[in-house]
């Protein structure tokens, strides 16, 4: 059967208004000008007989079925220009490519991708570091481990890590410190805080106390970096406990009281819907759940914006 497909530059000229908001910023990512922007539009509106854009003096907006339309062709152009780069890169050997924060990468991960390779291993793998948001727009992640719970437009977010946060010092750090007996002694000594979800307040408030608005000590742009410090002896840092298991059992970290927070749902794997049904994105799940039992219950389900 013949297809009967579109000018791919129409399409092109679309997708990339569609998604930018823009006729000009579009023209600028496909190196052409404004007019033929509109004009490839133009083109595929009288193809499909429907206006896709809204036109006004302030610019531009999709109509209903555009949104409709934008959404279906950054997924095909996606996979398309996925596929293309899976044939291209390492003479057809399969790549995942991963990005992860880099607390999750270097304490959890990193040491466990043996087994991953040992399970699958026809299949590369190409780990980066980042931090939020989530963004498959520049088609350079196969999968995230993405923060939170949080809804991504198009992706697949699966929770897959829960853990409660407690205090942890080093033993360098303790042997010059007073002693820390009770909570509230930790009023005494330097808090490792985070910019981003810190918790300190929401502990001292298990133990029943108020943390003072006046509690001094450095702050770091992420745990990773607060974890670097503690082990380093700067002071007192609250860690998400799942992620630093081995710093504990070898003596790196020294957990200090009982008290912890309300585990809650710190990563989650997000990947494309059009991905779902990827052998290596589901061998990757597969793996990382199996890896992480029993940390999440059973009772946690996929998610989708």
């Amino acid at each position: 059967m013949k297809r009967k497909l579109p000018p791919l530059a129409a399409i092109r000229a679309f997708e990339s208004a569609a998604r930018l908001g823009s006729f000009t910023d579009a023209a600028i990512e496909l190196n052409v000008t404004q007019s033929a922007i509109s004009h490839q539009v133009k083109r595929l509106e009288e193809l499909i007989g429907r206006d896709l854009f809204l036109r006004s003096p302030r610019g531009i907006e999709l109509t209903a079925i555009g949104q409709t339309y934008r959404r279906e062709l950054t997924e095909l152009l996606d996979r398309l220009d996925h596929c293309t780069e899976r044939l291209v890169q390492h003479d057809f050997q399969e790549v995942l490519r991963i990005r992860a924060t880099p607390a999750f990468t270097t304490r959890w991960l990193l040491p466990r991708m043996r087994t991953f390779s040992a399970e699958y291993p026809d299949l590369d793998y190409d780990v980066t570091i980042g931090f939020p948001p989530t963004d498959f727009s520049q088609n350079d992640v196969d999968i995230y481990i993405h923060w939170g719970t949080e809804p991504v437009e198009g992706a697949c977010v699966e929770p897959f890590f829960q853990t409660a946060a407690s205090p942890v010092a080093s033993k360098s750090f303790l042997r010059n410190a007073p002693a820390l007996r009770r909570p509230q002694d930790l009023l005494k000594v330097p808090l490792l805080f985070e910019r981003v979800d810190d918790g300190w307040a929401e502990w001292f408030k298990t133990c029943g106390i108020t943390l003072p608005a006046s509690q001094r000590g450095p702050r770091f742009a992420h745990c990773d970096l607060a974890y670097i410090a503690a082990e380093a002896g700067h002071g007192v840092a609250l860690a998400y406990l799942a992620l630093i298991e081995r710093e504990i059992a070898d003596g790196r970290l020294v957990r200090l009281f009982n008290h912890e927070t309300t585990p809650s749902v710190i990563y989650s794997l997000a990947y494309r819907e059009s991905d779902a049904s990827s052998p290596k994105i589901r061998g990757f799940c597969d793996w990382i759940h199996r890896e992480c039992v029993p940390a999440v219950p059973n009772q946690l389900q996929l998610i989708k914006a």
